[in-house]
């Protein structure tokens, strides 16, 4: 590498996808020396990258072994992984995006650290132009239907800020609009069963953070057969992986697979 490319992190460890389908996206790829266990996007990671990471803990001696001169990780549930590598030595940078917009910004701010401008500004135009066109399809939905989105089950808790965003975004109306904005869990769960319930969303969908999503079940619960999206076997799982990794996945497939099942949706009530 010349002078000017020796600025820059050139062995990084992601601790989370996001990060590394970004680095892969921009064509950084060669820069990860490490990658979390949970990841699949881009598929050839996992057979390319160690894996030396869970979400919640991670191999700190292997990550040291791997030598990186930066580490990437996301969200308050990584800070105790992160504070050990800081205090050996590491450079850390511990990302906390909950929103479309903080979702572009991350991915600008790696084509930064690693000196891939021009092409985070081609990804970000990439990205803007699918949502913009999400949007508009969206708008044109004869009718809104209600949408109710669950990120977890034992307790419930509904979708986090970047979910109801793109589900707004694709013509859905949010069931639990004064949840969406608050980023941790604990400050989304719906106590009562039956809030879902009396707010009758036409449409449920589903990701339960690493673990299948069963809508037999959700469609079993107690006092939930009247439930307009029970009624019509509206009730479908977007895979984790698409939807709830802060990313491109989540603003490309995850996306797209709200808007199907919202357009699917328009078509039977037309």
């Amino acid at each position: 590498m010349n002078a000017a490319a020796d600025l820059f992190p050139r062995r990084i460890v992601c601790l989370t996808e996001e990060t590394t389908e970004t680095l892969y996206l921009l064509g950084q790829e060669e820069r990860i020396v490490g990658i979390s266990g949970y990841t699949v996007r881009p598929p050839r990671a996992r057979q390319e990258k160690p894996k030396v990471s869970a979400y919640l803990s991670a191999k700190i001696d292997r990550i040291l072994d791997l030598e990186p001169d930066l580490v990437l990780g996301f969200s308050d549930l990584q800070a105790d992984i992160a504070s050990q590598l800081v205090r050996a030595g590491v450079a850390v940078h511990v990302f906390n995006q909950r929103t479309v917009a903080e979702i572009l910004r991350m991915i600008a701010m790696v084509g930064a650290m690693v000196g891939a401008q021009t092409q985070a500004a081609a990804l970000l135009a990439e990205l803007q132009q699918g949502l913009d066109a999400v949007a508009a399809a969206g708008r044109a939905l004869p009718r809104r239907p209600r949408v109710y989105f669950e990120e977890w089950h034992e307790p419930i808790i509904t979708g986090i800020g970047w979910v109801s965003e793109l589900t707004v975004l694709a013509g859905g109306e949010e069931c639990f609009p004064e949840l969406a904005g608050k980023s941790l869990g604990k400050d989304r769960i719906v106590a009562d069963p039956l809030e879902v319930v009396r707010r009758a969303p036409d449409v449920i969908l589903g990701s339960w953070c690493g673990r299948k999503f069963r809508p037999e079940q959700v469609m079993a619960r107690p006092g939930w057969a009247s439930v307009p999206a029970v009624v019509n076997a509206q009730v479908f799982e977007i895979k984790s992986s698409e939807i709830l990794q802060p990313g491109p996945a989540a603003l490309t497939d995850g996306v797209r697979q709200i808007q199907r099942r919202l357009q699917d949706w328009a078509r039977l009530h037309a």
